[in-house]
């Protein structure tokens, strides 16, 4: 197969996720600002997660760009990233009606940790096929940016039960950390 077959319908999954999420965004009842606020928790989580998909977006294209062999393994791994994205329109919804609550905030960062490591898995599996001397092998080293994210992840997850509000800015932060597209793949691809 080839990779950019993969990325169309990976393409095609990212946009699904987002149509669902904004769908789940309810009208409010009323017309002033005051209408708007019983709505800040469930906007809020849908931005958070909307900024997720666009980031395993971007980087998911610098990954597929860097590859240059899309083996059986590699759909496999691709389809379990898909599968734990899959997952954040419900997380989403579930942790924006209860207000951030401890078990929903929990969730979210648990289906954000099982979508980290998808992503390493996924680039595993493309140096795999690719050898490990390839491009994308070269770029990515020892990936201390994703273990750091997997660590965090993990902390976020744990203080979800204590103190939501660090969960939630720890969730940010790995958003912030991610926002550009990895700079590692994007030095190592070749001019166009």
């Amino acid at each position: 197969m080839h990779k950019t077959r993969l990325e169309a319908f990976s393409d095609g999954v990212l946009a699904i996720i987002i149509t669902i999420m904004v769908l789940e965004l309810k009208v409010p009842h009323g017309e002033d600002l005051a209408s708007l606020q019983p709505l800040l928790p469930v906007f809020s989580s849908y931005v958070l997660s909307f900024l997720y998909v666009g980031i395993y977006w971007n980087n998911h294209h610098h990954l597929l760009h860097a590859t240059s062999h899309v083996s059986g393994g590699v759909l496999w791994a691709n389809l379990h990233l898909l599968f734990w994205l899959s997952l954040l329109p419900f997380v989403t919804g579930w942790m924006g009606e209860n207000h951030f609550a401890a078990l929903p905030s929990a969730f979210y960062g648990g289906v954000l940790l099982m979508a980290a490591i998808a992503y390493w898995i996924l680039a595993q599996t493309i140096i795999a096929s690719d050898g490990s001397n390839s491009l994308l092998a070269r770029a990515i080293g020892k990936d201390r940016k994703g273990m750091l994210s997997a660590l965090i992840y993990a902390v976020a997850i744990a203080l979800a039960f204590y103190q939501q509000a660090l969960s939630q800015a720890l969730y940010l932060l790995v958003a912030l950390i991610w926002l550009l597209p990895d700079r590692r793949i994007e030095r190592h691809l070749p001019p166009h």
